[in-house]
């Protein structure tokens, strides 16, 4: 705006429209923990697709549950995964001491980017090779890294030009560190450069010249019952405290498959503790069931003995699936269904929106079969008690039937009764937590307020227009209130300003009753 307006003319203003986007949030993002051979230990990775889980935590392994439902979230249509390992005991990464200068001595260690033997295996591993072939021999060497399994390399990296000169741009440590997926380098400080493996490493890759990677390495232990549980720091507890750090992105479903294969009250503990912390993080829990609950009397039982697992933010399904293990040449493994029905979640959400139940024909179940086949009234036995079952139908094949949360038995009579009624209001809660981050500290008036229903109105009219919700108009699907009777001269004295967002939710059909009438004949006027 100009200061002063000087001579006759036009003068051009530009004024703000007052709109701030609110976006709506991924709402199927999926976290996943458990024991792993490979990747970072308590620290959560972002993955886009079963080979680069593979690449980052080695894939399969059958000591891992969550290894083969991250394989099945991707065979089913998830997108976005966050993959914690964890372990009982110390974890130890392969290492190699490089030497160097005159006399000889130890000058810098390269480390496996994660623990695990698998960069020291006797099929392979990591290795590494130096020469002196550079812009500088006296300053700068190369340095090759490759990963050998059964012979084959599968991966390598060439860092060039690395020096061990703190100050300079190519100092190895921290080059390495940002460029490599496969090794960590430590600066022994003796400032020499290390002795070359072999001529010329880069143009002529030869065998001999490499060095393995060797020391002491260990995968840790599979965690058992006591470290799941352990308040102090265990399992559970540094998975969760992972997911606290991927801000600003977020996670929308939980899975911990492994929890499954606890005894029933160390499952119950890790269930719970899960299930409170999604409360808190408006995130969604998909349960599994022990391997030997097989009848749906015996899931009954288990929730009727355990009624701490039920909460609006979680879901159960019956019964488990047998999908083909790589790992035992394509024999049936018994599996959790939880990161297959993630995936359905996440595919049902890109198709149609999250309030569409990620459940019916559409959400047909692939590379899985069912072991258990329920009939109608075995079905109708565990429909009303929350419970979501899995069914075989000709033509079909194997699909969800089932769109209850747990809190979902017909008893209780509960306003979340539906998966995508509850999954509809954490994507609206999260977004809006996130979309009206601007509203603090802001005057908290008229003017504020008017803002609030704009932005907030915005946002609420395009899921209309998307489907969102019930109703004709946009009045009878949703109201947005910030005004002064929803903030009261306490509440600004305190600083406090109250947003009421309503909204019809789109509930599914969960019977579907057809009547028919026999017409007793017609007297044709």
């Amino acid at each position: 705006m100009p200061g002063t307006y000087s001579y006759p003319g036009v003068y051009i203003e530009e004024i703000p429209s007052g709109v701030r986007t609110i976006a709506g949030v991924s709402t199927s993002d999926t976290a996943f923990i458990d024991f792993f051979a490979r990747g970072p230990v308590g620290e959560a990775v972002r993955i886009t697709s079963f080979a680069d889980f593979e690449r980052r935590f080695g894939g399969l392994d059958a000591r891992s549950e969550a290894g083969y439902a991250i394989q099945q979230y991707y065979l089913n249509g998830g997108s976005i995964a966050w993959v914690v390992r964890v372990t009982a005991g110390s974890a130890q990464a392969a290492s190699l001491t490089l030497q160097g200068g005159s006399p000889v001595q130890d000058t810098l260690r390269v480390d496996a980017a994660s623990p695990g033997l698998w960069a020291a295996s006797l099929q392979g591993g990591l290795q590494v090779a130096v020469d002196l072939n550079t812009r500088d021999a006296t300053r700068y060497f190369n340095l090759v890294v490759r990963e050998v399994r059964n012979g084959q390399v599968v991966a390598s990296e060439v860092h060039r030009n690395l020096s061990l000169d703190k100050d300079d741009s190519r100092y190895a440590v921290e080059v390495v560190k940002n460029n490599s997926d496969l090794v960590r380098l430590t600066d022994l400080g003796l400032g020499q450069l290390p002795t070359p493996t072999g001529a010329d490493v880069i143009n002529n890759p030869t065998d001999p010249v490499f060095q393995p990677l060797g020391g002491s390495p260990s995968d840790g232990d599979v965690p058992g019952s006591s470290a799941w549980e352990s308040s102090g720091g265990g399992a559970l507890k540094g998975g969760l405290a992972a997911l606290d750090k991927i801000a600003p992105f977020i996670f929308s479903i939980l899975c911990i498959p492994a929890a499954a294969s606890l005894p029933s009250a160390a499952m119950v503990s890790v269930y719970a503790e899960a299930v409170k912390y999604c409360r808190d993080r408006r995130a969604f829990l998909i349960v599994d069931i022990p391997a030997d609950t097989d009848k749906p009397a015996e899931v009954l039982n288990l929730l009727n003995a355990n009624g701490s697992l039920r909460d609006r933010n979680a879901a159960l399904y019956f019964p488990r699936l047998e999908i083909p293990d790589a790992l035992n040449e394509n024999r049936p493994r018994n599996v959790g269904s939880s990161g297959t029905v993630a995936g359905i979640y996440a595919a049902t959400d890109a198709a149609r929106g999250v309030w569409k139940a990620p459940a019916g024909t559409d959400a047909v179940i692939r590379g899985a079969n069912l072991p258990v086949k329920l009939t109608d009234l075995e079905n109708g036995g565990l429909n009303p008690f929350g419970i979501n079952v899995l069914r075989t139908f000709p033509v079909f094949g194997s699909v969800v039937w089932g769109a209850r949360t747990l809190d979902g038995a017909d008893v209780q009579a509960s306003e979340w009764k539906y998966i995508p009624v509850r999954r509809t209001a954490l994507f609206l809660e999260e977004s809006l937590y996130q979309g009206l981050q601007w509203v603090v500290f802001e005057p908290n008036d008229e003017p504020l307020w008017s803002q609030i229903r704009l932005n907030v109105g915005a946002f609420m009219q395009n899921l209309f227009r998307q489907g969102a919700f019930q109703g004709k108009t946009p009045r009878e699907a949703y109201f947005v209130k910030c005004d002064r009777e929803t903030t009261t001269q306490t509440d600004i004295n305190n600083g406090i300003v109250n947003v009421l967002v309503g909204f019809a939710p789109l509930k599914p059909a969960e019977f579907v009753v057809i009547k028919i009438q026999q017409m007793a004949g017609q007297i044709q006027a």
